[in-house]
């Protein structure tokens, strides 16, 4: 019997499997693959974007999983060079045919890019594919409080979310803060950091003490701050394993150590300086 998980309600009253399968790197087959055994697993949420090349596979998993597509949620994003209202809007389109889908469950502009400046039409093509039914929810990746905030004064509509890089190393706690004063929920990528954060010690450590993985210590620490986590693996057990974090809990003592792991360290882009 599949993990029950968690569910995390929006601000435009849709709600979203608190764990997902992210899909980056992942070729066509990979991506086939991981998202059968990640259906197979539990999981409901499924997470890709135009520029992974993998969107065919991921639709391809989904059909082979055989599920109704009302029990799935599945976000794709726009990617750079399709910002701006009308390239968005193809995008969409193309990245619908692709994954074989009528609508996607969240659209999500992939960085602000704000060298461009296209990231305010790119919303509002956005806001135009949720009112046509293409899309249920709509939110961003990488935005900064000067972005959101841009985008909230111009059309009035608050994205449901923000995808951004968070993870033991760099916890965000400042713009963490931003999206709960504006409404706007927190989801992470690279939840692991990268894989680094794997073999931390003091991660090791709640590990060890609670039976269980760093990966599963690292999921289970976003689950219970109320985070969305996407962990990517193409690996069937892994996929699992990531998966089944429901059945113990981090004390308090856990949480604070985990808390003071974090250095700073981003891994990925600065989203003001990408791409350069």
């Amino acid at each position: 019997m599949p993990t029950q998980q968690s569910f995390i309600p929006l601000s435009d009253g849709n709600t979203i499997p608190q764990i997902g399968l992210g899909v980056w790197q992942a070729s066509q087959e990979q991506a086939a693959n991981a998202v059968y055994v990640a259906i197979e697993s539990g999981y409901r949420h499924i997470d890709t974007a135009s520029v992974y090349k993998n969107e065919e596979g991921v639709g391809q998993g989904i059909k082979q999983a055989g599920i109704s597509r009302e029990e799935l949620f599945v976000t794709t994003k726009i990617w750079n060079t399709d910002q701006g209202f009308d390239k968005a809007t193809a995008a969409l389109d193309a990245s619908l045919e692709r994954l074989q889908l009528s609508y996607v469950d969240l659209l999500l502009i992939h960085w602000p890019f704000p060298k461009m400046d296209l990231y305010l039409e790119t919303w509002k093509a956005l806001i135009a594919a949720q009112a046509q039914g293409k899309v249920r929810s709509i939110g961003v990746s990488n935005f900064n409080l000067e972005h959101l905030q841009r985008l909230i004064d111009e059309t009035g509509v608050t994205p449901v979310l923000n995808q951004v890089e968070l993870h033991p190393f760099w916890q965000q706690n400042a713009l963490q803060q931003t999206h709960k004063t504006l409404g706007i929920e927190t989801e992470a990528w690279s939840p692991l950091g990268q894989g680094k954060a794997l073999n931390h010690p003091t991660l090791n450590a709640i590990a060890e003490k609670h039976g269980k993985s760093s990966a599963q210590v690292i999921i289970r620490w976003h689950v219970q701050q109320g985070r969305i986590v996407i962990p990517k693996s193409v690996t069937p057990s892994r996929i699992q394993e990531n998966f089944n974090v429901f059945d113990f809990a981090l004390d308090a003592d856990d949480l604070v150590n985990i808390a003071a792991i974090d250095n700073g360290g981003r891994l990925g882009p600065d989203p003001l300086e990408f791409p350069e």
